[in-house]
């Protein structure tokens, strides 16, 4: 799945969550953790993987069952520390629906091997092409077909939905970059 389509599967389901469980729209902070969430799995395979040659595949160290099971815990109490919970949870929100996201259509229909780097290293990551990069990934090996506009079209409603709430984190990026570089006058 592209970027956009993680960040759509992400908001959609916490904005869900929120609004069910406290009759709100998302807060700023979370919402802008839940996006970070949505792309760190991609954020530290693909590079490690497709730029440096580090890892055997795009999904394997940061997409595995393994180092959720260590993330989870770790996370929940550096923010609980922090007395920053919505944050954290936020952010795992993000980080475990883009786990969900990736889950190939062929384990659907019961071919698990596809799913296999959920479990790496103890399960061999499954072949892959090779790539030079994000770029060349889209440039290339990746075609327009009906899956990549599915995520074009949940993009479009997360964005119709992020903006019916009020756009949750906007404020506080634009203000946190203000303060930052300052304003011109």
């Amino acid at each position: 799945m592209w970027p956009w389509g993680h960040l759509a599967v992400a908001y959609l389901l916490y904005t869900v969550g929120i609004h069910r469980r406290f009759d709100r729209p998302p807060r700023a902070a979370p919402a802008i953790a839940l996006a970070i969430g949505s792309q760190t799995p991609d954020m530290i395979d693909k590079p490690l993987a497709w730029n440096f040659g580090i890892l055997p595949g795009g999904r394997t160290l940061a997409h595995s069952l393994f180092v959720v099971a260590l993330l989870v815990p770790a996370v929940l109490l550096v923010v609980d520390r922090l007395e920053a919970r919505a944050i954290g949870v936020g952010f795992l929100i993000g980080y475990c629906s883009h786990l969900l996201a990736d889950i190939p259509p062929a384990v659907l229909s019961g071919e698990f091997a596809a799913a296999a780097y959920f479990l790496w290293p103890v399960l061999e990551q499954p072949p892959e092409a090779p790539v030079a990069g994000i770029l060349d990934a889209f440039l290339h090996y990746y075609a327009l077909g009906p899956y990549e506009w599915i995520q074009f079209g949940l993009f479009a409603v997360a964005v119709l939905a992020w903006y019916r709430d009020g756009m949750p984190g906007l404020g506080l990026m634009y203000t946190s970059l203000e303060r930052r570089f300052g304003t011109k006058s």
